[in-house]
């Protein structure tokens, strides 16, 4: 880790070796962070860093008495569940069903069963989150209500980008199940209409931060602020609940082919976890209160259970935090991009990718498979790398290797 002090007005802490591996973009995002007058202390860089929509994506923001949706992020409450079992991971592999391996047969269900994309529930899903939310009442947010609705349609779907299933192993052959993915539509909705709202009050009171900075800010005491974090929350446990019901037909469906091809009945779970990587919080550091505003970073409090995934067909950890205060508690949330989605495009072709996977023994489920090359581990930071950069915020405690992979 390393400070960089007079790049702005408050010190930009950055967990890499040198500040020629911070894309100048990502540099400029962080550098108007450090340049907020309620930004408290010092910015946080993680390994995994890269340029976002206002704040670098693997960056941490602790703020006095203000939040900002685009440092939460369009996809409020993105995040992982993942549980581990006491399965060799190799008989996915190893037993053929009568369409073809039980990897295949499993990636084949998930698929049928779990839409993935664009695609949303033909009908509506069973939501404690969504039932039990009461909008705060405001008549320019009329429209963001009428999301509710549809979103009973988004829970359990997994959506596109970077979100993902996979089985995978551990370097003992156990076998784990990764969800990763968030709060679908809604939380895009939430997002743009409060950064909207932001922006107007933020050009009425003539707020010293530009608009260019894309940094529209609330007041967490004023009615929109509380209503946007009212807002935020409900999203963060939509979120949860939307991995949570992903997990468990993933696990009946893992565990019917176990049964049914494998005589397996008595599946063992542990390290059952289910957390956040784009979200705000009030929490306490340094002796303060504070809104922590983590885009693409996790919470590592000391003991706590987290998980970094890396780019598909390569490794992803689970890590142990060591509440390091000079982080703000937090660590990388994944790899990180070093392309965008564009460029590996370009690139990278199709059968590159997909051939690949097959020379590392991955199953692919994808519906598309034309843009599967935004995805490919090429575009990611090597992952045991950003781990290593890292050591003094967690420490990991298992590392699992793709066996197969479901993309949206």
């Amino acid at each position: 880790m390393f400070v960089l002090r007079d790049a702005g007005n408050k010190p930009i802490k950055v967990w890499l070796e040198s500040k020629d591996e911070i894309e100048d973009a990502c540099m400029e995002q962080a550098i108007n962070l450090s340049n907020l007058p309620f930004a408290f202390r010092h910015i946080v860089l993680l390994p995994d860093c890269h340029m976002g929509y206002g704040m670098p994506i693997g960056g941490v923001l602790a703020a006095e008495g203000h939040i900002i949706p685009n440092a939460v992020g369009n996809d409020i409450g993105c995040g992982i569940a993942f549980v581990h079992t006491n399965v060799p991971a190799r008989l996915l592999n190893e037993i053929q069903t009568g369409n073809g391996t039980l990897a295949e047969r499993i990636v084949g269900d998930i698929m049928r069963t779990i839409p993935t994309g664009f695609n949303h529930q033909k009908k509506p899903q069973k939501s404690t989150v969504l039932d039990e939310f009461e909008p705060p009442s405001s008549p320019r947010m009329a429209a963001l209500e009428k999301e509710i609705e549809r979103a009973y349609h988004q829970l359990g779907t997994l959506g596109g980008g970077n979100h993902f299933i996979e089985l995978q192993t551990d370097d003992e052959g156990k076998l784990g199940i990764m969800v990763h993915s968030g709060s679908r539509n809604i939380g895009l909705q939430i997002c743009r209409a409060f950064n909207k709202e932001a922006q107007k009050i933020n050009a009425k009171e003539s707020s010293p931060v530009p608009r260019q900075w894309q940094l529209a800010h609330l007041a967490t005491d004023s009615p929109e602020g509380k209503a946007y974090i009212k807002w935020m929350n409900m999203a963060l446990g939509f979120a949860r609940e939307n991995r949570h019901l992903m997990m468990e037909r993933v696990q009946a469906i893992v565990f019917d082919n176990l049964a049914k091809y494998a005589g397996i009945g008595d599946v063992q779970l542990a390290l059952d976890i289910n957390a956040h990587h784009n979200y705000a919080a009030r929490e306490n550091h340094f002796g303060k209160d504070v809104w922590v505003h983590r885009k693409g970073a996790i919470r590592a409090r000391q003991g706590e259970h987290g998980i970094i995934p890396g780019a598909m067909g390569s490794y992803s950890y689970i890590v142990k935090g060591k509440g390091n205060p000079e982080s703000f508690h937090s660590c990388s949330h994944g790899a990180g991009r070093v392309m965008s989605r564009n460029e590996a495009i370009k690139q990278f072709d199709v059968q590159e990718v997909v051939e690949d996977l097959k020379a590392r023994n991955v199953t692919l489920g994808k519906r598309k498979r034309s843009d599967v090359a935004e995805e490919s581990r090429w575009a990611y930071k090597d992952i045991s790398e950003v781990i290593n950069q890292q050591l003094d915020l967690m420490e990991p405690v298992l590392r699992l290797r793709t066996v197969a992979v479901v993309k949206g």
